[in-house]
């Protein structure tokens, strides 16, 4: 039954990607029966990264005033700058880092690493991150270094909980 609903799972993605604009091909070229993690295929790892950038959410918190504008998408040269946009909870206040400036310090394969061992404060979705096959973190790595335009600024530092963030927080 558990092969079943995998199948299933995946057929049904492999249809959902089949409507999609061409630019990614096709999808989870894994099964539950080798073990393989699945990945996205598509023209080229850049296409891949892109892709797995938008359905991932990563503009969200990582690009400026991206809540603000009620999910309209920015120009693309604006994308993964971080966001001076705070996210409160019990953790205190966190900021979408800058990734441009992050895959600028770190090497692929560090990125690779922190994709597959990060653990920082909320929301950023670490499990989900570390699930992620080691060619779809390197896509998104090779995709956010060829991003136009300039690397931006440096996101603000978490605040404790407790603290007041200086501009307005989710």
């Amino acid at each position: 039954m558990k092969t079943m609903m995998t199948a299933l799972a995946c057929a049904g993605a492999a249809m959902l990607l089949a409507a999609c604009d061409g630019s990614v091909t096709r999808t989870i070229s894994a099964s539950a029966e080798t073990g393989e993690t699945p990945m996205v295929l598509a023209a080229s790892d850049i296409e891949a990264g892109r892709y797995l950038v938008l359905v991932g959410g990563c503009n969200d918190c990582h690009t400026p005033q991206y809540a603000a504008t009620n999910g309209a998408q920015p120009p693309e040269a604006e994308w993964l700058k971080g966001s001076t946009e705070g996210h409160t909870g019990p953790w205190g206040t966190t900021y979408g880092k800058n990734l441009r400036l992050t895959t600028q310090r770190l090497s692929e394969d560090q990125w690779v690493e922190l994709l597959a061992t990060g653990s920082s404060l909320p929301p950023m979705p670490w499990p989900s991150a570390r699930a992620m096959s080691e060619a779809d973190k390197r896509a998104i790595y090779r995709y956010i270094r060829q991003l136009p335009g300039d690397a931006g600024e440096q996101a603000p530092e978490p605040l404790p909980p407790g603290a007041t963030p200086p501009a307005p927080a989710a």
